[in-house]
């Protein structure tokens, strides 16, 4: 086991160099409240590519997949995990490119949903991505507690304070321009690390015929690729994570990053197919954990971890604290970029706003109090799985009639609220996680189904399809996609030049 002291400096060491390369890289690129929230049309393949996996795979590479590898059925669970985590993003290239279409000068989803919907249904999706985008981040500060608590003995709260610090810094001030250059940095070091710590993992343990013998002793299960129960959690967990990404304001804003349409579908490609050997090996230490007899019912969500500690040397173990710090910090920050995105913007069109200046300066008073709030959550330890799957189901049941809407002129906003709102209502229903509270409501109890997430997810996704074709096939008058280019617009004034805050002429974000 590490030291506190160690544990603890490494931490506050990886943190410092990268807020510190953050704030130098953003000095004198972000001169408006476009580049603080969208870095629109700016960075090339390379760059798009690299944020986006590093943004998108945080610190709960290693704590979800494992536990799903360890408690929800073994290789097979942790393949479906893999798999839905590519899904989301090879679809977001065509409809990445769709909203671009539609609205050259948008800035997120939530744009979309109002003008294209109405008053109503924003809001509804306003709090849904909000509410996904906050537990993300607060489950990426409840991950790195753990972990650092279990390697090294790092009170929970110190080392949800430091992160969500020194992450608040640069991402306050550089925005997304800090967060896509960090995060590109990142990449590079985190992909090698995570071998590096897979490879001494199962050398440590004797090699892959080793563990697979221990398993095949253990629970001949948790290598059995026909397993009910690992097939319909691979199954239920892309539709899970389906839907969460569409509502994660934080890959809408790279979707506007990308400097065109061949870098979008590029960077979103090779990201996809990145995104799923990370999602494995990950996954495969909840396996290994699970086979070597080291997890309990209590401790499945810390599956990886408890390799770590038990099997490789303190060498190992520093480099995992540093690949945590680097995951946790690539995922963080742009969470706190998305929600101060969508707030900044929601902000602009609710009151009169005196300057550019003081919009930015609002968005990011904002930006540090929901820092403030997930970190607070951040060191309460909840499960990171069950923090995920719970706002996972919001966002299944309501994706479905948004990317409708982006094809289709005759989807209502009543239609798409029925949709959205019976797919909640089916996922709720089925869902094990909110049985105790949907009980508590009078004459329901006895007439529940039994609780299970495959009909939980599934049922939302499909209820919610099912009732946006017929609400679609029933129509109105049509939609005027044209008026998305009327009606959103950039906020840098026309045909102003962007420039910083001390004068200097922006820069673009380029590879």
């Amino acid at each position: 086991m590490v030291s506190t002291t160690l544990g603890l400096g490494l931490t506050i060491a990886t943190l410092a160099v990268f807020t510190i390369a953050g704030l130098w890289y953003s000095r004198g690129r972000v001169g408006s409240v476009e580049d603080l929230l969208t870095a629109r049309n700016s960075t090339g393949t390379g760059m798009t590519t690299a944020t986006l996996i590093a943004s998108t795979m945080g610190a709960w590479i290693l704590f979800s997949p494992a536990e799903a590898g360890a408690a929800f059925g073994g290789i097979t669970a942790v393949f479906g995990y893999a798999i839905g985590s590519a899904i989301p993003l090879l679809l977001f290239v065509p409809v990445g490119k769709r909203i671009r279409e539609l609205m050259p000068t948008g800035h997120s989803l939530t744009e979309f949903v109002l003008v294209r919907f109405g008053p109503v249904m924003y809001v509804f999706v306003l709090i849904v991505s909000v509410f996904y985008m906050f537990i993300f981040l607060a489950a990426e500060m409840t991950g790195i507690a753990g972990a650092l608590e279990l390697i090294a003995g790092v009170p929970a709260w110190q080392t949800a304070t430091v992160v969500g610090a020194f992450v608040l810094v640069y991402t306050a001030y550089g925005g997304l321009v800090a967060s896509i250059f960090t995060d590109t940095v990142q990449t590079l070091v985190i992909l090698p690390l995570l071998a590096v710590g897979f490879a001494a993992a199962v050398v440590s343990l004797g090699g892959t015929g080793d563990l697979y013998q221990t398993a095949m002793a253990t629970d001949p299960t948790l290598l059995d690729p026909g397993f009910r129960p690992g097939l319909e959690f691979g199954l239920y967990v892309v539709f899970a994570v389906l839907g969460a990404n569409m509502l994660n304001q934080g890959i809408w804003q790279r979707v506007y990053a990308a400097d065109g349409e061949s870098t979008l579908s590029r960077s979103f490609s090779v990201a996809a197919l990145t995104v799923i050997p990370m999602v494995l090996l990950a996954g495969l230490f909840g396996v290994a954990a699970a086979g070597l007899g080291l997890t309990t019912p209590e401790t499945n969500s810390v599956a990886f971890f408890l390799v770590v500690t038990e099997a490789l040397p303190d060498a190992i173990a520093f480099v995992v604290v540093m690949l945590v710090v680097l995951l946790v910090m690539s995922s963080a920050d742009t969470m706190l970029n998305a929600i101060s995105s969508l707030i900044t913007v929601d902000l602009a069109r609710l009151i009169d706003v005196e300057d550019d200046r003081s919009l930015r300066l609002t968005g990011r008073g904002l930006t540090a109090l929901v820092a403030l709030g997930a970190v607070i959550i951040g060191a309460q330890q909840y499960s990171v799985l069950q923090l995920f799957l719970t706002a996972d189901l919001l966002a299944a049941a309501v994706f479905v009639p948004l990317i409708w809407g982006l094809f289709s002129q005759e989807l209502t906003q009543g239609g798409a609220l029925a949709a959205s709102l019976a797919g909640l209502v089916v996922g709720i229903t089925y869902f094990p996680m909110l049985r105790g509270l949907v009980a508590t409501i009078p004459g329901i109890a006895g007439v529940l189904p039994e609780p299970a997430f495959l009909p939980a997810f599934l049922g939302a996704t499909a209820v919610s399809t099912a009732v946006t074709a017929v609400a679609s096939a029933i129509g109105g008058d049509g939609f005027a996609f044209e008026s998305l280019t009327t009606e959103i617009r950039s906020f840098d004034p026309p045909g102003a030049e962007t420039t910083t805050e001390d004068g200097t002429a922006a820069s673009e974000v380029s590879d």
